[in-house]
């Protein structure tokens, strides 16, 4: 029998996590009995898809770190893929995808190994050298430049900047032991998506001012300031019990998370402008697709992990 391997802390964060999600959901529920002549459907089918992305996170966590980082892993190679399906490609550049894809499952090996030297440099340098060493031998030029930039760009955001949450997995748990490797990850995806729904209930409360209209229009000062200050109290709050930070060290997490979430969400946001779409796919009903859920976490990922890594690691 597999054990469940999860530290008190990060069971009890976890536990109020599922709490959210049944106030979350009586609530729709009530609204939906209330207000029978409104659509709740997006609303509740966001819920759902919630649901199971906690029970899938819950049931990873609570195993032994390969199964999460194997879960984290197929994260980027659906985020990926989506972002290949979105950007134009040459037809010549098919078989150089090959060895793109091969580079998701030798990231996550690094990660789980606990070889930080590899995991840092192979999609950075030697990807970054092999992928167009491959498209220079297949012989087309036109479009060279940019097909080699959006396909390391795509590597970097959903690949190389998403390990990280696995390799927070790989790092010594008794270092941190309040919450353990799982503490860290946990503390992480908890603020994050904190972030993006105190920006959006703060933009939607007090909103007034746009930040970046031609970007994403719906983001205002107010919005990004309220998310920016709830994060950073509830990081101040979490991280002596996920994390090995001191609370003023926790308190700058949150600040960091709060900003880094901002512009990665509308580092995509910028993408699927510049490609004139909505949604970057359909994978998940209510919210989109893959990379719109995880746009935040390709900044706030990396960040947070050399942050936690330089300080303590």
């Amino acid at each position: 029998m597999i054990p469940f391997e999860i530290t008190n802390n990060a069971a009890i964060a976890l536990l109020g996590v599922f709490t959210l999600l049944i106030v979350a959901s009586a609530v729709a529920f009530g609204l939906a009995k209330r207000h029978p002549d409104r659509d709740y459907t997006e609303l509740n089918l966001r819920i759902r898809t919630w649901w199971v992305i906690v029970i899938l996170f819950a049931l990873a966590i609570a195993l032994p770190p390969i199964f999460a980082i194997c879960l984290l892993g197929f994260v980027s190679f659906l985020a990926f893929k989506e972002y290949i399906t979105l950007i134009p490609t040459r037809r010549a550049d098919h078989r150089v995808l090959f060895w793109a894809y091969l580079a998701i499952p030798a990231q996550y090996y690094w990660a789980a190994d606990g070889w930080y030297g590899m995991f840092i440099i192979f999609i950075p340098v030697y990807a970054f050298l092999l992928l167009p060493a491959r498209m220079v031998l297949i012989g087309e030029t036109e479009g060279f430049i940019r097909a080699a930039g959006t396909l390391h760009w795509g590597l970097m955001t959903t690949v190389f900047s998403l390990s990280h949450m696995a390799y927070l997995l790989a790092l010594p748990a008794a270092v941190n032991p309040a919450g353990g490797s799982d503490g860290l990850l946990l503390y992480l995806l908890l603020l994050t998506q904190l972030n993006d729904v105190a920006q959006y209930v703060w933009g939607k409360s007090f909103g007034r001012h746009k930040v970046v209209p031609k970007v994403s229009p719906k983001k205002t000062v107010e919005g990004l300031a309220g998310g920016i200050l709830t994060t950073t109290l509830v990081g101040f709050l979490a991280g002596p019990y996920l994390t090995p930070l001191t609370p003023v060290e926790a308190a700058i997490a949150g600040l960091l998370i709060g900003c880094a979430g901002f512009i990665g969400d509308i580092s995509v946001s910028a993408v699927k402008r510049d490609l004139g779409i909505k949604d970057s796919g359909s994978i998940l009903p209510g919210h989109g697709g893959i990379l719109d859920r995880v746009d935040s976490l390709t900044f706030t990922a990396p960040l947070f992990f050399h942050y936690v890594y330089y300080l303590h690691y």
